[in-house]
C-alpha cells in the first residue's frame, strides 16, 4: 500500500492501521565502536583476541559485538523516548551486564544520550548519520516537488520509498487532506509484497531480489494480501508490462494505493512513488496516470 509505517516485532504486520486502515509503510545505524582491541573490555563474555587487520574477515567475537551494538540501537521503537538498561536487555536478549557496558560505549561515542533515572535515548548523531544515508540517494529533494504536485492535484497522500531487504522504507510522505489518517512516518517500514511501492520496485528488480522476498514468506497483512508465490509473480509481470502497481486493500482494509517505479539508467528500480487514499474515494484508474507520469519524469532526473 502506500502509507508508511511499521512498528517493530508485533507491529511489523499490517500493524498501524487505525481502525480498519493500515499503512503502506530504518533501521538505526549500528556503530561497532566497541569492536576490535576495545571489545574485550566492552564485552567481557565475548573477548576479542586481536583487532582484525584491514581487509581480513571479521572474527566471530567481533561480529557478535557488532550484532549486539546493532541490536541495542534497533531496540528503540516509534514512541520510545527513553529506555532503561533492563528493558534494552529484555528486548535484545543481551545479558544485562553486557548491555550496561555496551551502552556506556555508545554514550561515549555520542550514539546514545543519558535521559535521567538510568534511562537512555537515541542521540542526534544517529539522525545526522541517517540524513547522510538519505542524501546519498539523491531522491528526497528531487522528488519533493513532484510529490507535492500529486498531493495538490488529488488531495491524497504521496509517498517516496526505497527497498531494503524484504521491506520498503519511506523516505518522504506528504499527507493529503482527503486521505486516511495513517500512522505513517518517514523512516517507517512495511513488508514490500503488500504495498504498491514495494511491488513497483520488485517488478523492476533482479530475480534474486524477488526470490529473496518470496523465500522470506509472503505474510498475510490484511485479508486481501497476496500470499501465493505464483500469483505474486504474475502480479509483478503485469506491473513490469504496465509500469504501475496497485494495492487494493492488501496492506490494510479501507485503503488503496497506486505506485510507480523510479528507474535508474540500467532499467532497475531505485525507488518508487505512490498515492494512497480511501477505497471509496480514490479511483485508482484516475490517479494512476499521474503517478506514472511523475515517476517517469523523476526517473529521467536521476543520476
Amino acid at each position: 500500500m502506500c502509507p508508511a509505517h511499521r512498528n517493530d516485532e508485533a507491529d511489523r504486520g499490517p500493524h498501524r492501521a487505525g481502525q480498519s486502515v493500515s499503512p503502506d509503510g530504518a533501521a538505526s545505524p549500528a556503530h561497532p565502536a566497541a569492536a576490535g582491541n576495545d571489545a574485550e573490555s566492552a564485552v567481557r563474555d565475548t573477548p576479542v583476541r586481536d583487532a582484525p587487520v584491514h581487509g581480513a574477515a571479521p572474527t566471530d567475537e567481533t561480529t557478535s559485538t557488532a550484532s549486539r551494538l546493532a541490536a541495542l540501537l534497533s531496540a528503540f521503537r516509534p514512541g520510545d523516548e527513553a529506555l532503561g538498561v533492563s528493558e534494552l536487555a529484555r528486548r535484545t536478549g543481551v545479558p544485562k551486564s553486557t548491555t550496561h557496558r555496551l551502552t556506556a560505549h555508545l554514550v561515549d561515542e555520542g550514539l546514545l544520550d543519558p535521559a535521567g533515572k538510568g534511562r537512555l535515548r537515541l542521540a542526534l548523531k544517529l539522525f545526522e548519520i541517517g540524513q547522510l544515508a538519505v542524501a546519498q540517494r539523491g531522491l528526497v529533494d528531487t522528488a519533493r516537488p513532484y510529490l507535492a504536485d500529486l498531493r495538490e492535484a488529488t488531495r491524497n497522500t504521496a509517498h517516496l520509498a526505497v527497498l531494503e531487504g524484504t521491506e520498503v522504507v519511506y523516505l518522504d510522505i506528504l499527507r493529503g487532506p482527503d486521505a486516511p489518517t495513517l500512522p505513517s512516518r518517514v523512516g517507517g517500514r512495511f513488508p514490500a509484497h503488500a504495498t504498491s511501492v514495494g511491488k513497483a520496485i520488485l517488478a523492476f528488480s533482479s530475480e534474486s531480489v524477488v526470490d529473496g522476498v518470496i523465500t522470506a514468506g509472503l505474510s498475510r497483512i490484511s485479508p486481501r494480501t497476496v500470499t501465493a508465490p505464483g500469483l505474486f509473480r504474475s502480479q509483478l509481470t503485469t506491473i513490469a508490462r504496465e509500469g504501475i502497481a496497485y494495492d487494493r486493500e492488501e496492506s490494510g482494509v479501507g485503503v488503496v494505493c497506486a505506485g510507480a517505479p523510479l528507474l535508474g539508467s540500467d532499467g532497475t528500480a531505485v525507488g518508487a512513488v505512490s498515492l494512497s487514499g480511501w477505497t471509496n474515494r480514490m479511483r485508482l484508474e484516475r490517479v494512476a496516470p499521474a503517478v506514472r507520469t511523475a515517476a517517469l519524469t523523476l526517473s529521467r532526473l536521476l543520476p
